[in-house]
């Protein structure tokens, strides 16, 4: 459940520091937080099928390692810009 947490936090956190850094792809503070911590939940859990295997054994024993805290601010963060950069692709692309 922590980790969950924390890569929702650091989704929100890459979602807004992805749209200050594209401009033209930002969704303005709430947009580009909600993508972010939607897109945070997505690439934790996909990070975690793809053999994150520290993540897995760290949350099956209820412990948090510093890998397993890497894994999940990585997953998250990365996730959540990705997202807000589809995003506001998309939003781009609509609005021509």
């Amino acid at each position: 459940m922590e980790q969950l947490i924390i890569q929702l936090v650091a989704g929100a956190i890459g979602g807004n520091v992805a749209g200050g850094i594209f401009k033209n792809l930002s969704l303005g503070t709430l947009g580009n937080s909600i993508a972010g911590i939607v897109g945070g939940g997505l690439g934790g859990q996909i990070m975690g099928m793809l053999g994150a295997d520290g993540m897995a054994a760290a949350a099956a024993s209820g412990g948090m390692d510093i890998g397993s805290l890497i894994g999940s601010v990585a997953g998250g963060g990365v996730g959540g810009g990705a997202l807000l950069a589809v995003a506001g692709l998309v939003k781009t692309m609509m609005a021509k």
